[in-house]
């Protein structure tokens, strides 16, 4: 897929950068960066979603007028590779996963500005079609009658949720019993972050018994959970260390299931090598979010158009992420756009 793309024209005359902000239903500020490339009479955007406020904030502060050197004339595979020359870290990130998520964001205006200067889009390249997408919400649950509350705004929605070591039994029953838990991000892969999840094998083995249809999201293999992690292995989904085809052949076995969330790649390139090699392995892929603010969220959900549209995607309409919902959100599935252009979603 991607040399159907490697060859587009590109011309960049100029950048510019935008912030944005959230106060997230999981506690939390939310911070990114909208990167656009204009050129052409055309602009094409991109959302830097790493997670370091301060360093958003000093991405802006020193590259908000200029100073990053992205003019000129490329194909989309010359821009990539000339984006290996350029510094865009005024200081070494807070986390290396930054520069991806950095990356990802000219990567992903840059072929946004190419489609559109080419007058098309990025279905009609790879001759892929855009379906509608079905979608979860992700949450975070202090009480499950919090899933009684966005269901009495939005009835028939379904969840990804991140269970903790605070679901003790009854508290796992009474989610089991509202229904509708398509994912368990169990968080088992993260390290020295606020969100990093259990490996307790007691609540493993009560959320495998009570969601026996549920995706299992990044257990934690631990010698204590291996066993009952290998026997719900056809659900065992990966996220948090795929990066590549060459991270997908390292997993502790082969997967069933990847959550894919595309500025983990990088680059068009490792992303859309990694869609083909799970294609040609029958391995389920589903779309994953990163509280993006911009159009960072329109581009995944037009990547599970396009690849995954079934699946238990992560990908729900911004407005889900807030702290109170709105009554008038899109329910799912997400119908396409009538007017697709370049790398969007509208």
């Amino acid at each position: 897929m991607y040399d159907r793309l490697a060859g587009l024209s590109l011309s960049v005359d100029e950048y510019t950068l935008s912030a944005a902000s959230l106060d997230t239903s999981s506690g939390f500020t939310r911070v990114s960066t909208t990167v656009e490339l204009a050129g052409g009479g055309e602009t094409g955007r991109g959302e830097d979603v790493g997670y370091g406020a301060d360093d958003q904030r000093r991405f802006q502060e020193r590259y908000g007028d200029g100073g990053l050197d992205l003019a000129g004339e490329y194909t989309l595979a010359g821009f990539s590779e000339h984006l290996e020359t350029v510094e865009f870290f005024p200081e070494p990130p807070e986390n290396e996963a930054d520069r991806h998520y950095r990356r990802w964001a000219l990567e992903s205006a840059a072929l946004d500005l190419a489609l559109r200067q080419a007058d098309t889009d990025l279905g009609s390249v790879l001759g892929e079609t855009y379906d509608p997408v079905r979608f979860v919400v992700s949450t975070r649950l202090e009480s499950p009658d919090r899933l009684d509350g966005i269901r009495a705004v939005h009835p028939g929605v379904e969840f990804k949720l991140d269970p903790t070591d605070e679901w003790d039994r009854p508290f796992v029953e009474a989610v089991a019993e509202r229904g509708g838990v398509r994912v368990l991000d169990l968080k088992g892969r993260y390290e020295g972050t606020e969100v990093d999840g259990s490996a307790d094998p007691a609540l493993y083995r009560r959320l495998f018994e009570a969601f026996p249809e549920a995706v299992v999201e990044d257990p934690a293999m631990t010698e204590a959970t291996r066993p009952l992690v290998e026997d719900v292995a056809g659900r065992v989904a990966w996220d948090v260390p795929i990066t590549g085809v060459e991270s997908v052949a390292a997993l502790p076995f082969e997967p069933e299931w990847l959550n894919i969330k595309p500025s983990r790649f990088g680059t068009v390139r490792s992303l859309l090598g990694t869609v083909e090699h799970c294609r040609e392995r029958d391995i389920e892929l589903y779309g994953g979010g990163q509280f993006e603010l911009g159009v960072g969220r329109g581009q995944i959900q037009a990547l599970a158009s396009l690849f995954y549209p079934t699946a238990p995607n992560d990908v729900a309409p911004g407005g889900y992420n807030a702290a109170a919902l709105a009554d008038d959100l899109p329910t799912s599935p997400l119908e396409p756009p009538a007017d697709l252009s370049g790398f969007r979603w509208g």
